[in-house]
C-alpha cells in the first residue's frame, strides 16, 4: 500500500514537471512570436523625430500714429478680418470734416457757374452802370466848368486838377460797371467752369485719400490664427515697420522631421504618416509634403542621439489641425508605414 502511494506521488511530481516544461515552452514560444512580430512591425514602420512648425506673420499698421485701442492679447484665437487694434484718428477725422466742407462750398460755386447769371443780377448790374454813368457825367460837367474858370484865372490850377481827377475816377468806375454788365449778360465762361470743376474734383480726390488713410487706422487679422506675441501697447507709436502682433496661422502646420540617407528611398511625397505627441495617445494623420534634396546635420532640437552627428534630409509632414493641438516647437514622433 505504501509502495503504491509512493508511485502515485512520483507520477504527480513528474506530471507537474512536464506541465511546467510545457508552460515554459509555450511561454518562450509566445515571447519569441511576439518579438518576431515586433521586429516585423519595426521593420515595416519608419520612425522619425522632430518638432512642430507653423507659419507666422508680423501684423503691423499701414499708417503711423499712436495706438488708441487694442482688442486682443497673447493666446487669443482670431478670425480673418477681425479687428485687432486702432490708431488715434482724432486729427485725421477733423481733416476729413474740413475736406467735406470745402467740397460743399465748391459744389455751390460750380452750380452757380453752370446755371448762369440770374435776371436779378443782370438788372442790378444795369442799375450800377446807370448810376456810374450819371456820376461820370456830373463829374465831367463839373470839370468842364472849372476848366473855364481856370482859363479866366478865376480858380487855381489845383482846383482844376482835382476836378479832372474826380472826372477820370468816375469814368473808370463807369467802364468797370459796363464790363460787369457785359459779363453778366454773356454768362459764365467755359474756362471758369472748367477751373471750378477741376478744383471740385481735387477736393473729392483728397477726401477719398483721407478716407483710405482712415481705413488703415484699423488693424485687422490677415488670416485665421492665434496671437503668439503682443509687441506694442496702447500709447505706443506704431508704424509700418513696427509690428503690433506676431500671429501663428492655422491654415498650414507640419512636423519637421529628419530621415537618414539609407531610409530616403522608402518614403515619397504624398505618403501617409502619423504624428504622435507627448501625452496624447491618438495620432494626428498627415502626409509627407516636402522632402529636401540637400543633406544637412541634424539640428540639436531633435531628441535622438543616433542622428545627432549624421547627415540627414529634412522631411515635412503636413497635417490638418482643426482642434489647434499642434503648437510651435512641440517635439513629435512621426511613424510612416512602409
Amino acid at each position: 500500500m505504501i509502495r503504491w502511494v509512493d508511485n502515485m506521488e512520483k507520477k504527480r511530481i513528474v506530471t507537474i514537471i512536464i506541465a511546467a516544461i510545457v508552460l515554459l515552452g509555450v511561454g518562450y514560444g509566445g515571447y519569441s512570436y511576439y518579438e518576431t512580430k515586433v521586429e516585423q512591425a519595426n521593420a515595416s514602420t519608419l520612425t522619425l523625430h522632430g518638432n512642430v512648425d507653423v507659419r507666422e506673420v508680423d501684423v503691423a499698421f499701414r499708417q503711423s500714429d499712436r495706438i488708441d485701442k487694442i482688442y486682443v492679447t497673447e493666446g487669443d484665437t482670431v478670425k480673418a478680418g477681425q479687428l485687432l487694434a486702432e490708431l488715434d484718428s482724432t486729427e485725421l477725422k477733423l481733416s476729413i470734416s474740413k475736406d467735406k466742407s470745402q467740397i460743399a462750398a465748391q459744389q455751390a460755386t460750380v452750380s452757380k457757374l453752370l446755371n448762369g447769371t440770374r435776371s436779378e443780377e443782370i438788372e442790378q448790374a444795369q442799375a450800377n452802370v446807370d448810376s456810374a454813368r450819371a456820376t461820370a457825367n456830373q463829374a465831367q460837367t463839373s470839370y468842364a466848368r472849372l476848366q473855364s474858370l481856370y482859363d479866366q484865372d478865376a480858380i487855381s490850377a489845383q482846383q482844376r486838377d482835382d476836378a479832372q481827377a474826380t472826372a477820370d475816377a468816375a469814368q473808370a468806375k463807369l467802364a468797370y460797371a459796363e464790363k460787369v454788365l457785359q459779363e453778366a449778360a454773356a454768362g459764365s465762361r467755359q474756362e471758369d467752369i472748367a477751373q471750378a470743376e477741376a478744383t471740385l474734383q481735387y477736393y473729392k480726390d483728397e477726401l477719398a485719400r483721407q478716407e483710405y488713410v482712415l481705413s488703415n487706422y484699423q488693424l485687422v487679422a490677415p488670416s485665421d490664427g492665434v496671437i503668439r506675441s503682443r509687441l506694442l501697447e496702447v500709447g505706443d507709436m506704431a508704424s509700418t515697420t513696427r509690428p503690433v502682433f506676431k500671429l501663428s496661422l492655422n491654415d498650414k502646420k507640419w512636423a519637421r522631421v529628419y530621415v537618414k540617407e539609407t531610409d530616403l528611398p522608402k518614403i515619397f511625397e504624398g505618403q501617409e504618416a502619423k504624428i504622435y505627441l507627448d501625452g496624447r495617445t491618438e495620432p494626428i494623420i498627415g502626409q509627407i509634403g516636402y522632402i529636401s534634396g540637400t543633406a544637412e546635420f541634424t539640428p540639436k532640437t531633435v531628441q535622438t542621439d543616433e542622428l545627432r552627428t549624421s547627415l540627414v534630409y529634412e522631411v515635412r509632414v503636413y497635417a490638418d489641425d482643426p482642434d489647434n493641438v499642434l503648437r510651435l516647437g512641440m517635439p513629435t514622433t512621426v511613424k510612416i508605414a512602409l
